[in-house]
This record gives C-alpha cells, structure tokens and sequence, in this order.
C-alpha cells in the first residue's frame, strides 16, 4: 500500500515524478496542445509548434505539465520559457481557445461563447498585434464574444464598441460607452 501511495503521490519509486492528478492533467494537456497548434499555426505563419513534455522537471518539481516549442525556423525544440512577449502572447491565446474547444467538444457540444481577454497586447509588436487582432476578430465572425481589456492606443482605435473605466479623484472608478474613431 505504502508503495502504491508513493507512485500515485509521484515519488518514488516512480522515476517520472508524476503525481496521479499530475498524468490525468497530462493527458487532458495534449487534446488542449492539439487543438492550440491549429490555431498557433496560424498566427505563427507555421513557425510555431507546441509540444507536451512529460520529462523530469529540475530540483525535485512536479513532473508531466511541461510544454517546449518546436521552431520550424532552426529545428529544434526550445523551451516556452524562450518565447519573446509577443511570442509568449500568441502562444497563451493558442492555449486558450484550444482550451476552449476541448471544453466544447466535451460538453455535449455547449459552446463556450464568450473570451475576455486581459492584456498581454502592449508586449506586442505591430505587425504581432494587427495579426492577434485578425484572429480575435475571425471568432467574434465566427459567433463568439470577444472582450478585450486593454491600454493600448492602437487597440481601442480598432475596437468599435468600448466601455472605458476612468479613474476619479474622489475614489471609485466611472463606467462609460466609449465609440472607436475608425477611419
């Protein structure tokens, strides 16, 4: 019993270091990477592929949850760690709508509607932002809500219907409609 409790717990005997609840969430990790490399393809222009990593993580940390990029431009695997911002940004979106469509596809087919997403986009270059703004902008076509939570100029002149909070002076914030001057 005491040998079983240890492998289920991720010690040893168990060489990966992998706690039970570790390997469920491994295996649901890999459906979230597939459905994430679509969408990171993409946005990517093919460069970027992400990968699960089940190995032994260092100075005794939790195994099975890790993830490394494949960059198709060198051939090699990286860590996600070596991501730029930008990079970092597209990568974290990927994670979350492949999220959200293995959410989808597991609940009878009830779709997640709704994404908020909460800034990451001044990390961005141009070129990076106007890219994540197209993908975001496919999904809101495609039916889903999309909220957007940023301070970035060029965002809010992109983005037609806006609620601004404004700071006061006398403590709480205000809540307004705000319009995008798009030309």
């Amino acid at each position: 019993i005491a040998r079983l409790a240890n492998t289920v717990a991720g010690r040893a005997p168990n060489t990966h270091r992998m706690s039970l609840e570790s390997f469920v969430l491994a295996a649901e990790l890999e459906e979230i990477v597939e459905a994430a490399n679509l969408r990171l393809s993409e946005m990517s222009s093919g460069r970027y592929t992400l990968r699960h990593s089940d190995a032994v993580a260092a100075r005794g940390a939790s195994s099975g949850l890790g993830l490394t990029v494949l960059d198709a431009h060198t051939g090699q695997a990286r860590p996600a760690q070596s991501l730029s911002g930008g990079e970092t940004f597209l990568a974290s979106l990927a994670l979350a709508l492949g999220l959200a469509e293995v959410v989808t596809s597991r609940s009878g087919g009830v779709r997640l509607d709704t994404l908020f997403i909460d800034e990451g986009f001044g990390s961005l270059d141009a070129e990076t932002l106007d890219l994540a703004m197209r993908t975001l902008d496919e999904l809101r076509q495609g039916g889903r809500t999309v909220g957007l939570i940023s301070h970035v100029a060029a965002m809010k002149e992109q983005i037609p219907a806006q609620l601004v909070v404004e700071a006061t002076r006398e403590g709480p914030s205000t809540l307004r409609q705000g319009v995008a001057s798009i030309t």
